[in-house]
């Protein structure tokens, strides 16, 4: 990461049993792409097999599949990536799909 993040709030406190949506989308997000990896990776390990988990991303990075998604997919076993679509203000949502396997 280029830049301190230890004040950064988690993304989550909480496991998650049923779908949810991940908010990467803050100025410190905007900064850090790196952040946005970690936390992306931190949500995914809070999201129960079964459910997905809607990583909300900054718009300033570009589309997540650039960036993202080799990240998630070579952290990961038993995920479907699924690009949303730009949200309103600027960002890309990405659904990610936690199979049961």
């Amino acid at each position: 990461m280029t830049e301190d993040v230890s004040e950064v709030e988690p993304v989550t406190r909480r496991d998650h049993d049923t779908s949810w949506s991940a908010n990467l989308e803050g100025p410190e997000h905007a900064a850090d792409p790196a952040l946005v990896v970690e936390q992306s990776k931190d949500a995914i390990d809070a999201t129960e097999p079964g459910c997905h988990v809607n990583l909300v991303t900054h718009g300033d990075h570009g589309h997540p599949e650039t960036y993202l998604w080799d990240e998630l997919e070579a952290a990961f076993d038993g995920l479907r990536l699924e690009y949303v679509d730009r949200c309103g203000c600027g960002g890309h949502v990405t659904r990610v799909h936690l199979l049961d396997v």
